[in-house]
């Protein structure tokens, strides 16, 4: 197996059918593996060897689409970066993957040169199509295509390293999650064999594709032979056009969207029939907003499923059969049941098996399960146990296998479709020098799912307000992940005999 497989298999049956369109620009599976090829010989160029590491930090657009498959097809590992980071968390990931290579969206060039210069990055790259203008100097990816001869397919196997995926820490540190083709494709088919595309997926991509579910997304089109329809970003209005124009038949929605969609479509009437899947995530879904959906998408099937990065990141799927809100054995609650080749267990803080309906720690297993994190081979330990991975998840299964999270052991939130690691604000916010003691927590928002929620207590005679301490996450850590709500008590923040805070008790209080 090998992550480029999907673009020969395209060729040889759909050579002249659209493998991408964004902003009016097209082009056919033929053409986008000759520019692959050619992007990837202007890379080895560079000097990027099998297995070297290329950054690669931009928003959705089709060059973003040709990027990742040239790193691959020139033998090397794809570390794709949050454009929303801070330079601080980006030099983290360029520092720690030594990346040989840093390629920026062309909106970002200013970004890539700021971090070249204090990351020693030797070659910098910008994403830029046509005549798009880009400061004299800096290499552009179309004058990289049209000036270099297609080279062979490295194809590198199996369990070679494919990419670094970089997920929030628990620490307050980010961790890099390794990741082979062996991985992703075998994820891909585990997933599909429950819950197929649609044949010749015409596939809309609004969600980030720096995260793994829409690099994934990336990958399961190709493998099937579909189209990317690419919009830089979600807004409702971009979406229901993209579909209208294209006959878009897949999408992957979080249920915040379809709030959003909901408001847009009752003030603008769109045809929306061409849509046969959606694959929603990040959150369970109510009944009445999922009825909402199903009427908006009158012809299309929904899933959704269980993973995280760690995984590939699925290891379980809620198939379309289950979405049914009037059926008195709704499981929409849950997170569906296992695929065909992964395992689930339920644990106790022993790591031995629980009963059935009672909670305890996901652990999972499969052909999904990383390599490891890069450079934290104790933390690898202790996450990966006798090949099992300890999720941090809580969570029960019921008697017919269908598994539900009910809370997030390592205090996540999910804000929009966003992972926010609570440690991480906590660490921000506790370095300002009127915080005594602080927590986050998630709150619920009827826009973005969650919130970021704080509690703070100011140390005695000190004075800081909403402003300024959000001023000063701010300058630490990326605005997603800042408090959008923060609560100032006088009283000390409930503890455990051990110390530890009792986020329960909180979370009871908002």
């Amino acid at each position: 197996m090998y992550i480029t497989q999907g673009i020969h298999r395209a060729v040889q049956i759909r050579a002249q059918a659209d493998a991408t369109v964004f902003d009016g620009r097209r082009h056919s599976w033929q053409e986008l593996q000759d520019r692959v090829a050619r992007l990837a010989s202007a890379l080895r160029a560079l000097g990027l060897e099998a297995g070297g590491r290329v950054a690669l930090i931009a928003g959705n657009t089709d060059l973003y689409i040709e990027a990742m498959y040239a790193t691959w097809w020139a033998g090397g590992v794809l570390v794709p970066g949050n454009y929303r980071w801070t330079e601080t968390e980006h030099c983290q990931a360029l520092e720690e993957t030594k990346a040989h290579v840093l390629i920026v969206g062309e909106d970002l060039h200013e970004v890539g040169q700021s971090l070249a210069e204090r990351c020693g990055i030797v070659h910098l790259v910008v994403l830029a199509a046509g005549d798009a203008s880009t400061p004299d100097g800096l290499l552009r990816t179309e004058d990289m295509i049209a000036s270099a001869t297609p080279m062979k397919d490295a194809c590198r196997q199996s369990h070679a390293l494919c990419m670094i995926v970089y997920t929030g820490g628990t620490t307050g540190r980010s961790k890099g999650v390794m990741l082979s083709h062996y991985n992703l494709i075998s994820n891909i088919l585990d997933v599909n064999a429950i819950a197929p595309f649609p044949p010749e997926p015409v596939f809309l991509h609004s969600a980030p594709m720096f995260h793994l579910a829409g690099a994934g997304a990336v990958l399961g089109t190709t493998m099937f032979a579909g189209t990317h329809v690419v919009l830089p970003a979600f807004s409702p209005a971009a979406v229901i056009e993209a579909i209208e124009r294209e006959a878009v038949t897949v999408a992957m929605l979080v249920p915040t969207m379809f709030v959003m969609l909901r408001r847009h479509l009752r003030e603008r009437l769109a045809d929306l029939g061409s849509m046969r899947r959606v694959r929603y995530g990040t959150t369970a879904i109510s009944a009445e907003l999922l009825t909402e959906a199903m009427e908006m998408f009158p012809n299309a099937e929904f899933q959704q499923g269980y993973g995280q990065t760690e995984l590939s990141p699925s290891v379980a799927v809620l198939e379309p059969r289950f979405h049914h809100p009037s059926d008195s054995r709704s499981y929409l609650r849950s997170a569906g049941r296992q695929t065909m080749a992964a395992d689930i267990r339920i644990v106790d803080e022993q790591l031995k098996d629980v009963a059935l309906g009672q909670v305890g720690e996901i652990m999972a297993r499969g052909p999904g399960v990383m390599l490891g994190y890069l450079n934290q081979p104790q933390l690898t330990a202790e996450t990966i146990v006798n090949g099992w991975v300890r999720t941090g998840d809580a969570g029960y299964m019921d008697e017919a296998g269908f598994l539900y999270v009910v809370d997030r052991l390592k205090d996540m939130i999910i804000s929009g479709g966003e992972n926010v690691y609570s440690s991480e604000v906590e660490n921000a916010l506790a370095s300002h020098p009127a915080i005594a003691e602080c927590a986050v927590i998630g709150r619920p928002d009827p826009i973005w799912g969650e919130g970021v929620h704080a509690i703070v207590r100011l140390v005695e005679g000190s004075v800081a307000d909403k402003d300024e301490l959000v001023r000063h996450c701010k300058s630490l850590i990326s605005s997603y992940k800042c408090p959008r709500s923060i609560e100032f008590w006088e009283s000390p923040l409930p503890r455990s005999p051990q110390g530890k805070l009792l986020k329960g008790k909180l979370r009871l209080t908002v």
